[in-house]
């Protein structure tokens, strides 16, 4: 195993605050996307497929999407009953949210609200309902949690705390007991341009400082390309003083599609972005789905983007930075495409990433034929479904893009028994999803993915399967169940992202357990689980209050997303080593969705 060391970092630049200037730095596709974007839709109202993508007249037919694509394609979409007024107590912290028990009996702080329904009110009066797909990342004190959020269907460009925006977050000084709820992502071309929302966080610590990144889909409206991009923010102060401060999108992945159909162009979707980081060589990398324009290319392609931060954390350079503009549609090739197209037209979809810190290399897990194995037609009906996981090496993971490696790369599958076809009371969205999360373990030896799973409770279990590093081969000779209650409820959504300082993983997921039969949902996990296990480990009780998703209003679909997430924090090193596990999942105990964290 080589040696990996650090790189030298400096110190942060501020970004730029004026409209229609380009960021500073050396990311010249950022400096592109804001000289070329010229403001065009008055105050810059959200509407609906405002760029008439084609994909989106295949959303819900022909293909499925993430919820930040629903958004995008549809905007608002409301269901469930009006809430008394008294539910949605203002503050930082929502009274509501706190139980007076000492949290889950697995030893849960008392849940916390990471946002506040003060916020969620456009200018014009009118209240959003729907705080919702979370994902959550921490560093010491500092806690980031993010959120798809309805209020940018109702607020216009330039509202307070950049309301307009579909993705939303929220800081936290002191270790997750309370958040600050700071709006929407910052976007000073917000005019022609929006974050879409299906965000993920990460952290990254060098030279003393803690810089947290948020990515989204991105669509900028005047020109045919789409993006994904990432937000980074620096903590300023320290303690409980300290405070976020975040710059503009950044561009990691753009369209390498883009086809003229007499005289219009139109270009590739990208969905469903994911974060994991290399913090031993600062490379942050993102993995997310392209959906192309014929049905030779619609089925999905996986795809990895990578941004350097060594030169500066604080305004990183992408894969897909310099030299490519959004105002030439030509094909910009993807940093790494993890997994074509493929000849049968089955949807992939649900990639995430994670990296081994030993050897650099990345892993990429996503689910082949999903949505596409309901539609009862060959060859998607006789295809199994299954989880998918790619084995990327360092050597292919160059500074320059694209990638001097192509597909196929070593992978291996696990089929599985879906549950897409499982109408889930409560929860909005029709089809469901199996997508895998994934984690490395290089104490253990493995690289881990868990899903949701219909093999033998016909609602869902929680399963595990772990492969040896490199060789990929099976550690299990078939997936091990996470979830111990015995019953037939519903296990939905699970969340795996680091190992802890013993090699352990930390599971926790959508659980009914408590009211089976019944859309009342808690949160569970499966804390310190050996990924060589054979053997269902205990599980604990996230939420200190149950959600009845039959009482929630929401404006979104789906209400409570298409995932949930953890976040393993290690100090110290050795006998002095010690993990904090954060979970960040969508609650409905307000009767609105909203973002909820507790840690362990």
């Amino acid at each position: 195993m080589k040696s990996r060391t650090l790189l030298s970092i400096v110190s942060a630049v501020d970004f730029v605050r004026e409209t229609g200037k380009a960021l500073s730095g050396s990311l010249g596709l950022a400096a592109i996307v804001f000289l070329t974007l010229a403001p065009a839709r008055g105050q810059g109202q959200f509407v609906p497929n405002s760029k008439n993508i084609s994909v989106c007249q295949k959303l819900g037919s022909q293909i499925q999407g993430s919820s930040g694509m629903q958004m995008y394609c549809f905007g608002r979409q409301s269901t469930g009953a009006a809430l008394p007024a008294a539910r949605l107590a203002s503050g930082v912290i929502n009274p509501a949210s706190r139980s007076k028990s000492k949290g889950g009996k697995g030893g849960f702080i008392p849940n916390v609200n990471a946002a506040n329904t003060a916020e969620d009110i456009a200018p014009s009066g009118v209240r959003a309902f729907g705080q919702s797909e979370t994902s959550i990342a921490a560093a010491g004190s500092y806690v980031v949690e993010a959120w798809n959020d309805s209020t940018g269907f109702f607020a216009p460009c330039g509202s307070p705390n950049n309301k307009e925006e579909l993705t939303g977050f929220a800081f936290s000084n002191n270790g997750g007991s309370t958040f600050t709820d700071l709006g929407g992502l910052p976007n000073l071309n917000c005019a022609t341009s929006l974050t879409e929302g299906d965000p993920s966080v990460e952290v990254y610590q060098a030279g003393g400082k803690t810089y947290f990144y948020i990515s989204s889909i991105f669509v900028p409206f005047d020109v045919p390309q789409n993006a994904i991009s990432v937000t980074a923010c620096q903590v300023i102060g320290i303690g409980s003083s300290a405070t976020l401060s975040c710059g503009q999108p950044i561009i990691a992945g753009i369209s390498s599609d883009c086809q003229d159909f007499s005289g219009f162009i139109q270009c590739s979707f990208l969905d469903k972005d994911f974060l994991s980081l290399d913090a031993a060589i600062g490379k942050l990398y993102v993995s997310y789905t392209e959906f192309g324009l014929t049905d030779a290319d619609g089925a999905g392609q996986i795809e990895l983007a990578m941004c350097d931060l060594t030169l500066d954390p604080a305004n990183p350079t992408c894969s897909n930075g310099s030299g490519f503009s959004f105002s030439s549609p030509a094909a910009v090739p993807a940093y790494v495409v993890v997994s074509p197209n493929n000849a049968n037209f089955c949807e992939q979809e649900g990639a995430y990433p994670a990296v081994d810190p030993a050897s650099g290399d990345v892993y990429v897990a996503f689910e082949y034929n999903w949505s596409s194995n309901l539609n009862g037609f060959a060859p998607c009906a006789v295809t199994p479904t299954r989880e998918v996981l790619v084995h990327i090496p360092e050597s292919c993971l160059t500074s320059t893009s694209p990638s001097p490696c192509s597909p196929p790369f070593s992978q291996a599958a696990v089929n599985i028994v879906s549950t897409t076809a499982t109408q889930v009371p409560g929860y909005n969205r029709f089809p469901s999803n199996d997508f895998p999360r994934i984690a490395v373990s290089d104490k253990a030896g493995t690289v881990s993915i868990v899903w949701n799973d219909a093999r033998s409770n016909p609602l869902g279990d929680i399963l595990m399967q772990s492969f040896n590093l490199g060789s990929l081969g099976a550690v299990q000779s078939a997936p091990v169940k996470l979830d111990n209650d015995g019953t037939s409820a519903l296990h939905f959504l699970p969340a795996v992202r680091y190992a802890d300082s013993n090699g352990l993983l930390s599971v926790s997921w959508y659980d009914r357990r408590l009211n089976p039969g019944s859309a009342i949902t808690d949160v569970y996990a499966a804390l310190g689980v050996d990924p060589r296990t054979t053997g269902t480990p205990s599980n604990s009780r996230v939420t200190d209050a149950s959600s009845n998703w039959l009482a929630v209003s929401s404006d979104i679909v789906p209400n409570f997303g298409d995932y949930t997430d953890n976040y393993l924090v290690t100090t110290g090193t050795g006998k002095k080593a010690s993990n904090i596990f954060y979970v960040g999942w969508s609650d409905g105990r307000l009767g609105v969705p909203q973002p909820f964290e507790a840690h362990h």
